[in-house]
């Protein structure tokens, strides 16, 4: 580079270094009070903690389908709480990452954009349950803010969220447990027309197949090592009677070339759907036990016109159409006696007739199960209501709102005034149980068993977090890398407890 050069670049520099510092003066002494984040932040810092699409009041639209009857929020967007999506990728607004919501009786702004964790504005914090470790925290814990769990998927997702200690955490839940704050129970069912769904193969069209050497039973898994540790049973019944085993586990017989893409699906493509349809049984293990965990394994064949033998949900009798139309896994002693009973009914049309009735809306008696399906807010493809994600931020955002007003109201006369009392998760909110073998006793597994070397431990080292979280918050910490020392004082202090 010539000097010529470089003596016409220096005084361009400097204006451009002007120009910087004059925009980080007018952005920061434009920004009010109460945008600030905590903490001792010196100015720079300061401008970090300001994204645009958080604060502009030109980045929110409004979501005015949204907006409930009692809705008379007219607060600008710089006057909301805001909602923090804490996994980014469940941000349930597109395009962008933050957006204005208009619930049902108030509204908030919501966003995916970490950067505000640390505003006074920023009132709750909403976590999915996959995604959530106790070594990634947002630490310290900001005694402003409340946080939200939201998780629908299965159990061994996260056993911490299992512990008292873990889901103690949160202050609002979204589940499947219907003891949470927004039920998702029902998630797999797309609604009572999905039951009453004729029959895709007829008793008779079964029959025939049955004669021309189709087993009985059908079997469809892929997922092998989970906590329930379905194949142990499912291998132990296989001695008892005819299964059709495809997917990777346990598989005696080969998927037609046209599926083996739909192995592990969820979904419902035509071709799959047919194909299994054809089985007078199928049997649906869910992956992990809990109470009100029922998936798609359970509501298919259901909708098929099969019928499924369960084991997922304790408590899945609350929820079937009526009392004959799913066979228990946990109703028999043995796999044996639930091999001698799904014969009896392969041999007894008029008996296997009585599981498919309720395809007659006059033989669905189960009053919880029509009354949930009738008054859930949220929708499954259905587009007159909003999804749960959108449901559950609202939620949320209500919540917040009523609780952030009746701070207000105790701040200007906290004697005539009681303070608001935090709303805390308890166990009846998800509580799944310590994982089991599918059969047999635990003690009766040898010490290389590999589900005993995985699923038992999994579950009471995410105590251990749970419990280690709960510590840093208690003390007030910032790094959640300091995890493992708490865990490792607890541990230590638990031993001397007992010496």
């Amino acid at each position: 580079m010539s000097l010529r050069l470089r003596g016409r670049l220096v005084p361009c520099v400097c204006l451009g270094v002007l120009g910087l510092l004059c925009w980080v003066w007018v952005s920061f002494a434009s920004l009010p009070d109460d945008e600030l984040p905590l903490g001792s932040l010196d100015a720079v810092d300061r401008g970090a903690f300001q994204p645009q699409s958080a604060l502009s009041e030109m980045e929110f639209a409004s979501i005015s389908s949204y907006r409930g009857p009692g809705n008379n929020d007219r607060r600008s967007n710089k006057e909301l709480p805001i909602l923090l999506w804490w996994s980014g990728g469940l941000f349930p607004h597109f395009p962008g990452d933050s957006e204005r919501i208009d619930c049902a009786i108030s509204s908030c702004l919501v966003t995916s954009n970490r950067k505000v964790q640390l505003y006074k504005r920023t009132a709750s914090i909403i976590f999915y349950g996959t995604d959530f470790r106790a070594y990634e925290a947002p630490l310290p814990r900001l005694h402003h803010q409340t946080w939200a769990l939201f998780h629908e998927e299965s159990p061994m997702n996260n056993y911490l969220l299992s512990h008292g200690p873990g889901i103690r955490l949160f202050n609002y839940t979204a589940t499947f447990r219907r003891e949470s704050d927004y039920p998702l129970t029902l998630q797999w069912l797309p609604s009572l027309d999905y039951l009453l769904e004729p029959i895709a193969v007829s008793l008779e069209e079964k029959k025939r197949l049955r004669r021309e050497g189709l087993a009985p039973v059908l079997y469809m898994q892929s997922h092998c090592d989970v906590p329930s540790d379905r194949d142990r049973y499912v291998q132990e019944l296989m001695k008892y009677i005819e299964v059709d085993s495809y997917g990777k586990c346990l598989n005696n017989k080969p998927l037609p070339e046209y599926l083996e893409d739909t192995s592990t699906a969820t979904g419902e493509d035509p071709k799959f759907m047919n194909f299994v349809a054809r089985y007078k049984f199928h049997l649906a293990l869910e992956n992990g036990l809990c109470p009100d965990y029922m998936t798609e394994k359970l509501w298919r064949p259901l909708h098929q016109g099969c019928v499924p033998v369960y084991r997922g949900s304790f408590v899945v009798k609350d929820w079937m159409p009526n009392g004959h139309s799913a066979i228990i896994i946990e109703d028999f002693p043995t796999p044996k006696a639930l091999a001698d009973f799904l014969k009896f009914l392969d041999d007894n049309d008029d008996e296997y007739a009585k599981y498919i009735q309720f395809k007659n809306p006059s033989h669905i008696t189960n009053a919880q199960l029509l009354e949930t399906l009738e008054t859930r807010e949220w929708g499954v493809n259905d587009m007159s209501k909003p999804n749960y994600l959108n449901g559950f931020e609202c939620y949320v955002c209500d919540q917040e709102n009523t609780r952030l007003a009746a701070e207000r109201v105790y701040k200007k006369a906290p004697k005539k005034n009681q303070p608001p009392q935090p709303k805390m998760a308890d166990n009846t909110h998800m509580g799944c149980p310590l994982p089991s073998p599918g059969y047999g006793d635990v003690q009766d597994l040898p010490a290389d068993d590999g589900w005993l070397q995985i699923w038992p431990q999994d579950y009471w080292q995410s105590l251990d977090q749970a419990e280690g979280l709960e510590s840093l918050i208690r003390h007030n910490e910032s790094d959640p890398s300091l995890l493992w020392r708490h865990i490792q004082n607890i541990a230590v202090s638990r031993a001397r407890g007992k010496q």
